[in-house]
């Protein structure tokens, strides 16, 4: 075994041009240019000689569903935007060599994509969240070869949320040996950790081993055995996000031929049924927040900055915690979740067997529809369950693994006799009775068993969990017990009384309303451990009656600032006075009086760029804009109509201002000011200066805004 002291892990500012992908393995390279892309379903688009000239070139990710128009004729659970049918192509040149593999990697399509390698099929994977590989190697040719992805979101409407169309995240080319570290095989579980050592056992799988092949390993530079200690370890904790940089190499034949390596974070977790949960045998309170993963008019196609701005902004309101509601979420945001301090509830889905309703003509009225993920769940998830542990298990930040949401919302679809007694108190419309036409919930018992096993053969290191919106109803099942600690959504009120019934059960609010009676209910019982609010961040569909984009209960707005309420959570959590709203004429108590606001003339744009970027080609800028008066002062009443253009090595993305009834072209380069702020995205595109120019009613603005 092998001792040796922590050098220390600088923890700065990220360079996001990622240098490898996250498969374990091989040589990765960023895949995300030279695509091709129409919204069509020509089954021809997949022969290497189809003409795809007329085909418009697109930077992967991509979503197309935020380029469309909203609609009121489409879904409101998707934020009025469509769906459809998507096909990409990529043609390349490429010499292979031979004893070496070649690999696809595909960090999440949306949805039910096929790929294509010079007319062969590769593969097909459903799940729209579900990060994948394929082995192109027999495929390849010497000379030019052609990819084809096709995707099928045709049924639309298959989620209560805005999920985004298309390839829209990142790609990645992988180059290996033919005898490798498997995909996603390395880990690392920490035990017997102390201020005085932490001990740490390093475990992976060779694909098509053989004999000759040897394994070694390094932290931080420094060799050790697969099994060794760590002297005075400095843990991974929420204020102290200690990391280390653990290195596998594949030895074979004597020489160096693979590797792969892990920001590893050494942390305990202990769960109590009456004192709550420990990390680092530190006794807190989890105040978290649940997020979806769009962001406004940049769609499910989020850059790597913009996820870094908006967690900074929720960890200075005092969050935690983060729920990935209600799917695994894109790779970078569990990287930055390990650097920032921020746990992470990872979650597989929201649907299981049956489907749920999804409101197409507003929010809970209308006749609901019933697509949805249900018709590959027997087929696909154990896998996708499997896929997201052992994807995310090396991140410290993941503290718990969620099998599912909602799956047993009273009569959506599952019911049981129990809901006709007098006991059946759930805050959540039932639909009803106890309807014996439904599924009957004994059935959510033994699929979360099966499921739980699945998460318990690949990671015991942390509990496995689900969040239940019919606890009354799920207390009559195996549900609570097939899991290890046990979520409850919006049912604070049986938290003293489940606690006396089930003595042994760990119990905590897995979705909350934000407000002092939520918090009030995790801080004042000691055996709740925390919460996670709904939402972090507004989010685009779950949407009401047109016009509306999404669902206004984020802590911040789709530009990322903190809006009131999300100031009032915080002071809560920090057990401060709550501010109060300044009043119809105020905000945050800056607003000046609604005449003087209305007689001000625009008079000078201010332009603030976010210090989140790498400034290198691929890199995002944020660019905060405020119009004000001539004394410089917000015009908060403001709601002129901005054009927005830029020059030279960027482009532009999209233009935020956080109107959730805003309802306009979500890629347009004009937008109407929103209390007088506007958000720019722009792209940085090559090396050199970057020009932003703003046009309203005889304002005009033009500057380098970054000159790299």
């Amino acid at each position: 075994m092998s001792h040796f002291p922590l050098l220390t892990l600088f923890l700065g500012l990220f360079c996001w041009n990622q240098a490898s992908a996250q498969m374990g393995f091989g040589h990765s390279t960023p895949c995300n240019d030279g695509w091709r892309f129409a919204l069509t379903d020509d089954t021809l688009a997949i022969t290497p000689s189809y003409d795809d000239s007329a085909w418009r070139d697109v930077q992967l990710p991509h979503d197309w569903s935020i380029e469309g128009t909203p609609d009121p004729k489409w879904a409101s659970c998707t934020g009025y935007l469509p769906g459809g049918y998507g096909t990409y192509r990529r043609t390349f040149d490429f010499r292979p060599v031979q004893g070496r593999q070649y690999y696809i990697y595909f960090e999440g399509v949306y949805c039910r994509s096929q790929v294509w390698l010079n007319g062969h099929l590769l593969g097909y994977r459903p799940n729209g969240y579900a990060s994948f590989g394929y082995d192109m190697t027999p495929w390849l040719q010497s000379g030019t070869n052609t990819l084809c992805v096709r995707v099928n979101h045709s049924h639309y409407a298959d989620s209560r949320w805005y999920t985004g169309s298309g390839i829209y995240r990142d790609v990645w080319m992988v180059e290996a040996p033919t005898t490798h570290l498997a995909q996603w095989a390395t880990r690392y579980v920490c035990t017997d950790l102390t201020d005085q050592s932490a001990t740490v056992h390093v475990s992976t799988q060779i694909d098509n081993d053989h004999a000759g092949t040897r394994l070694e390993y390094e932290v931080d530079g420094r060799r050790v055995d697969s099994i060794f200690t760590i002297d005075h370890p400095r843990r991974w904790d929420i204020d102290s996000p200690n990391l280390y940089a653990l290195k596998v190499r594949l030895i074979d034949g004597g020489v160096p031929t693979d590797s792969t390596t892990i920001q590893m974070g050494l942390r305990s977790l202990r769960f109590d049924a009456d004192s709550g949960f420990y990390l680092n045998e530190r006794n807190i309170k989890v105040k978290g927040v649940c997020i979806h993963h769009d962001a406004g008019v940049l769609g499910a196609a989020v850059p790597p900055e913009v996820w870094h701005r908006r967690l900074l902004a929720l960890k200075q309101l005092g969050v935690n915690g983060i729920r990935c509601s209600h799917n695994p979420q894109a790779p970078v945001l569990y990287d930055l979740c390990d650097r920032l301090g921020l746990l992470v509830m990872d979650e597989a889905s929201d649907e299981w067997e049956y489907p749920k309703r999804k409101w197409v003509e507003g929010w809970n009225v209308g006749k609901p529809s019933f697509d949805g993920t249900y018709d590959f769940f027997e087929e696909w998830i154990d896998r996708d369950v499997a896929d997201m542990v052992r994807r995310d298990r090396n991140h410290p930040c993941v503290f718990l693994w969620s099998i599912g949401n909602e799956v047993d919302y009273p009569n959506d679809p599952y019911s049981h006799p129990i809901l006709d007694g007098k006991n059946a108190v759930i805050s959540q419309p039932m639909f009803g009775g106890y309807d014996p036409k439904r599924p009957n919930a004994e059935r959510i018992g033994i699929i979360a068993q099966r499921l739980s096993k699945i998460v318990r053969s690949l990671d015991s290191s942390r509990p496995v969990t689900g969040a239940l919106a019919g606890v009354v109803m799920s207390n009559q099942t195996a549900y609570p017990g097939a899991v290890d600690v046990v979520g409850y959504n919006y049912t604070e009120n049986r938290y003293v009384e489940d606690h006396q019934n089930y003595p042994g059960r760990i119990i905590y609010g897995s979705e909350t309303g934000r407000g002092e009676k939520p918090w009030a209910a995790v801080r004042d019982n000691q055996h709740i451990f925390g919460h996670f609010v709904w939402t972090g961040l507004d989010y685009l569909g779950e949407s009401g009656r047109w016009p509306s984009r999404g669902l206004g209960t984020g802590l911040l707005d789709f530009t990322g600032e903190p809006k009131f309420s999300g100031l009032q959570q915080a002071a809560l959590w920090a057990g401060e006075p709550a501010p109060q709203w300044p009043g119809r004429n105020g905000q945050r108590g800056h607003r000046r009086n609604q005449e003087q606001a209305e007689q001000a003339a625009p008079h000078a744009f201010v332009v603030d760029p976010d210090t989140i970027c790498s400034n290198l080609p691929g890199s995002t800028l944020q660019l905060r804009i405020t119009l004000t008066d001539a004394q410089q002062q917000r015009l908060f009443r403001s709601d002129l109509a901005v054009t927005c253009r830029v020059e030279g090595a960027g482009h532009l993305l999209g233009l935020e201002t956080g109107n959730n009834q805003d309802m306009s072209l979500p890629s347009a380069n004009v937008r109407n000011l929103h209390l007088g702020r506007l958000l720019a995205y722009v792209r940085r595109d090559a090396p050199g200066p970057i020009r932003l120019i703003l046009e309203t009613e005889g304002v005009m603005y033009s500057e380098i805004v970054s000159n790299e």
